[in-house]
Protein backbone atom coordinates (compact mmCIF):
# COMPACT_ATOMS: atom_id res chain seq x y z
CA UNK A 1 0.00 0.00 0.00
CA UNK A 2 2.81 2.42 0.87
CA UNK A 3 4.52 1.64 -2.43
CA UNK A 4 1.28 2.25 -4.33
CA UNK A 5 0.75 5.57 -2.51
CA UNK A 6 4.31 6.64 -3.33
CA UNK A 7 3.80 5.80 -7.00
CA UNK A 8 0.61 7.88 -7.07
CA UNK A 9 2.45 10.85 -5.55
CA UNK A 10 5.27 10.50 -8.10
CA UNK A 11 2.81 10.23 -10.97
CA UNK A 12 0.95 13.32 -9.75
CA UNK A 13 4.20 15.22 -9.61
CA UNK A 14 5.04 14.20 -13.17
CA UNK A 15 1.63 15.36 -14.41
CA UNK A 16 2.02 18.67 -12.61
CA UNK A 17 5.51 19.20 -13.99
CA UNK A 18 4.31 18.58 -17.54
CA UNK A 19 1.66 21.25 -16.99
CA UNK A 20 4.46 23.80 -16.64
CA UNK A 21 7.21 22.18 -18.73
CA UNK A 22 7.39 24.96 -21.29
CA UNK A 23 9.08 27.66 -19.22
CA UNK A 24 12.07 28.85 -21.19
CA UNK A 25 14.94 31.30 -20.71
CA UNK A 26 15.30 34.47 -22.73
CA UNK A 27 17.96 34.11 -25.44
CA UNK A 28 19.26 36.23 -28.28
CA UNK A 29 18.63 34.74 -31.73
CA UNK A 30 19.61 35.90 -35.20
CA UNK A 31 16.43 35.05 -37.09
CA UNK A 32 15.78 38.13 -39.22
CA UNK A 33 12.51 38.93 -37.44
CA UNK A 34 10.09 40.15 -40.09
CA UNK A 35 7.91 43.22 -40.08
CA UNK A 36 4.20 42.47 -40.19
CA UNK A 37 0.86 44.16 -40.67
CA UNK A 38 -2.09 42.22 -39.22
CA UNK A 39 -5.75 42.91 -38.61
CA UNK A 40 -6.64 44.20 -35.16
CA UNK A 41 -8.56 41.81 -32.95
CA UNK A 42 -10.69 44.65 -31.61
CA UNK A 43 -11.78 47.95 -33.11
CA UNK A 44 -11.15 47.20 -36.78
CA UNK A 45 -8.26 48.32 -38.94
CA UNK A 46 -4.71 47.00 -38.98
CA UNK A 47 -1.48 47.46 -37.02
CA UNK A 48 2.01 47.56 -38.47
CA UNK A 49 4.77 46.43 -36.13
CA UNK A 50 7.38 48.96 -37.23
CA UNK A 51 4.93 51.84 -36.74
CA UNK A 52 3.73 50.40 -33.42
CA UNK A 53 7.29 50.38 -32.06
CA UNK A 54 7.94 54.08 -32.70
CA UNK A 55 8.46 56.10 -29.54
CA UNK A 56 8.68 53.03 -27.28
CA UNK A 57 11.62 51.87 -25.17
CA UNK A 58 10.89 48.15 -25.44
CA UNK A 59 8.36 46.12 -27.43
CA UNK A 60 7.16 42.70 -26.29
CA UNK A 61 5.34 40.68 -28.96
CA UNK A 62 3.50 37.67 -27.56
CA UNK A 63 2.02 35.02 -29.83
CA UNK A 64 -0.90 33.18 -28.23
CA UNK A 65 -3.64 30.67 -28.91
CA UNK A 66 -6.94 30.95 -26.98
CA UNK A 67 -7.15 27.24 -26.10
CA UNK A 68 -3.54 26.82 -24.94
CA UNK A 69 -2.93 26.06 -21.23
CA UNK A 70 0.54 27.59 -21.44
CA UNK A 71 -0.98 30.87 -22.57
CA UNK A 72 -3.53 30.60 -19.75
CA UNK A 73 -0.61 30.23 -17.35
CA UNK A 74 1.11 33.42 -18.63
CA UNK A 75 -1.76 35.69 -19.63
CA UNK A 76 -2.34 37.30 -16.22
CA UNK A 77 1.36 38.05 -15.82
CA UNK A 78 1.56 39.59 -19.30
CA UNK A 79 -1.40 41.84 -18.50
CA UNK A 80 0.24 42.89 -15.22
CA UNK A 81 3.48 43.75 -17.04
CA UNK A 82 1.51 45.91 -19.47
CA UNK A 83 -0.33 47.71 -16.66
CA UNK A 84 2.81 48.17 -14.61
CA UNK A 85 5.28 49.34 -17.26
CA UNK A 86 3.35 50.95 -20.15
CA UNK A 87 3.93 54.37 -18.61
CA UNK A 88 7.69 53.66 -18.57
CA UNK A 89 7.89 52.78 -22.27
CA UNK A 90 7.00 49.09 -22.50
CA UNK A 91 4.67 48.27 -25.40
CA UNK A 92 3.00 44.86 -25.30
CA UNK A 93 1.19 43.54 -28.37
CA UNK A 94 -0.37 40.13 -28.88
CA UNK A 95 -0.57 38.08 -32.06
CA UNK A 96 -3.42 35.59 -31.81
CA UNK A 97 -3.19 32.29 -33.68
CA UNK A 98 -5.02 29.08 -34.63
CA UNK A 99 -8.64 29.70 -33.66
CA UNK A 100 -11.68 31.47 -35.13
CA UNK A 101 -11.66 35.21 -34.51
CA UNK A 102 -14.73 35.08 -32.27
CA UNK A 103 -12.90 32.62 -29.98
CA UNK A 104 -9.89 34.92 -29.93
CA UNK A 105 -12.09 37.87 -28.95
CA UNK A 106 -13.82 35.79 -26.27
CA UNK A 107 -10.48 34.83 -24.70
CA UNK A 108 -9.29 38.43 -24.88
CA UNK A 109 -12.41 39.70 -23.13
CA UNK A 110 -12.54 36.92 -20.52
CA UNK A 111 -9.00 37.74 -19.45
CA UNK A 112 -9.83 41.47 -19.37
CA UNK A 113 -6.81 42.31 -21.52
CA UNK A 114 -6.04 45.94 -22.24
CA UNK A 115 -2.92 45.64 -24.39
CA UNK A 116 -3.62 45.55 -28.16
CA UNK A 117 -3.74 42.29 -30.09
CA UNK A 118 -3.81 41.42 -33.77
CA UNK A 119 -4.27 38.03 -35.39
CA UNK A 120 -2.45 36.06 -38.06
CA UNK A 121 -4.03 32.61 -38.55
CA UNK A 122 -7.68 31.91 -37.70
CA UNK A 123 -7.55 28.11 -38.03
CA UNK A 124 -5.33 25.38 -36.56
CA UNK A 125 -4.92 23.86 -40.05
CA UNK A 126 -2.83 26.91 -41.05
CA UNK A 127 -0.11 26.23 -38.47
CA UNK A 128 2.68 25.06 -40.79
CA UNK A 129 2.14 27.93 -43.22
CA UNK A 130 2.31 30.81 -40.75
CA UNK A 131 5.12 33.32 -40.34
CA UNK A 132 4.83 32.51 -36.64
CA UNK A 133 5.80 28.88 -37.30
CA UNK A 134 8.69 29.81 -39.61
CA UNK A 135 10.15 32.41 -37.25
CA UNK A 136 9.86 30.46 -34.02
CA UNK A 137 11.32 27.28 -35.51
CA UNK A 138 14.21 29.38 -36.82
CA UNK A 139 14.68 30.46 -33.20
CA UNK A 140 14.93 26.83 -32.07
CA UNK A 141 11.38 26.37 -30.80
CA UNK A 142 10.55 22.67 -31.22
CA UNK A 143 7.05 22.80 -29.74
CA UNK A 144 4.08 21.87 -31.90
CA UNK A 145 2.00 25.02 -31.36
CA UNK A 146 4.42 27.59 -29.97
CA UNK A 147 1.99 29.29 -27.60
CA UNK A 148 3.03 31.48 -25.98
CA UNK A 149 6.07 32.65 -27.91
CA UNK A 150 7.76 35.96 -27.10
CA UNK A 151 9.88 38.37 -29.13
CA UNK A 152 11.46 41.41 -27.45
CA UNK A 153 12.44 44.32 -29.68
CA UNK A 154 14.63 47.31 -28.84
CA UNK A 155 13.15 50.09 -31.02
CA UNK A 156 16.58 51.75 -31.17
CA UNK A 157 17.85 48.79 -33.23
CA UNK A 158 14.83 48.44 -35.51
CA UNK A 159 15.68 48.79 -39.21
CA UNK A 160 13.92 51.75 -40.79
CA UNK A 161 12.71 49.90 -43.88
CA UNK A 162 12.56 46.48 -45.51
CA UNK A 163 10.97 43.14 -44.71
CA UNK A 164 13.12 42.58 -41.61
CA UNK A 165 12.66 44.83 -38.57
CA UNK A 166 15.58 43.37 -36.58
CA UNK A 167 18.25 40.81 -37.43
CA UNK A 168 18.85 39.84 -33.79
CA UNK A 169 16.08 39.68 -31.19
CA UNK A 170 15.53 38.34 -27.70
CA UNK A 171 13.09 35.42 -27.74
CA UNK A 172 11.42 33.14 -25.21
CA UNK A 173 10.48 29.76 -26.67
CA UNK A 174 7.83 29.02 -24.05
CA UNK A 175 6.38 30.45 -20.86
CA UNK A 176 8.16 33.35 -19.20
CA UNK A 177 10.43 32.76 -16.23
CA UNK A 178 8.83 35.59 -14.33
CA UNK A 179 11.65 37.04 -12.19
CA UNK A 180 14.03 36.93 -15.17
CA UNK A 181 11.50 38.53 -17.54
CA UNK A 182 10.68 41.36 -15.16
CA UNK A 183 14.36 41.99 -14.42
CA UNK A 184 15.12 42.20 -18.15
CA UNK A 185 12.21 44.58 -18.76
CA UNK A 186 13.17 46.88 -15.90
CA UNK A 187 16.78 47.04 -17.08
CA UNK A 188 15.72 47.88 -20.65
CA UNK A 189 13.41 50.60 -19.35
CA UNK A 190 16.15 52.08 -17.19
CA UNK A 191 14.45 51.22 -13.91
CA UNK A 192 15.92 49.88 -10.68
CA UNK A 193 15.95 46.07 -10.77
CA UNK A 194 14.51 45.53 -7.29
CA UNK A 195 10.76 45.05 -7.67
CA UNK A 196 8.13 42.60 -6.46
CA UNK A 197 7.30 40.05 -9.13
CA UNK A 198 3.69 40.11 -10.28
CA UNK A 199 1.56 37.21 -9.09
CA UNK A 200 -1.37 35.39 -10.68
CA UNK A 201 -3.88 33.17 -8.92
CA UNK A 202 -4.01 29.46 -9.74
CA UNK A 203 -6.85 28.22 -11.90
CA UNK A 204 -7.99 25.18 -13.84
CA UNK A 205 -7.11 25.38 -17.52
CA UNK A 206 -7.31 23.13 -20.54
CA UNK A 207 -4.56 21.12 -22.17
CA UNK A 208 -2.61 22.93 -24.92
CA UNK A 209 -4.19 21.32 -27.96
CA UNK A 210 -7.18 22.50 -30.02
CA UNK A 211 -10.47 20.99 -28.81
CA UNK A 212 -8.73 19.11 -25.97
CA UNK A 213 -11.00 17.74 -23.23
CA UNK A 214 -10.47 17.78 -19.48
CA UNK A 215 -8.98 20.54 -17.30
CA UNK A 216 -5.43 20.48 -16.01
CA UNK A 217 -4.63 22.27 -12.74
CA UNK A 218 -1.72 24.62 -13.27
CA UNK A 219 -0.27 26.75 -10.48
CA UNK A 220 1.74 29.83 -11.49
Amino acid sequence: MKILFALIIIASGVVFSFAQNEQSPMVEKEIGYKDWTYKNLKGGGETNLRQFAKGKKLVMVVYWAPWCHNWAHDVGFVQELHQKYAKDGLAVIGVAEYDPVDKMKQNYEQNKLTFPSVYEAAASAERLNTVHYAQRTAAGDTRKWGSPWYVFLDPATIQSSGDVVASKVQVVNGELIRPDAEKFIREKLGLATASPVASVKSKEIEVCEPDAKGPTLVKP
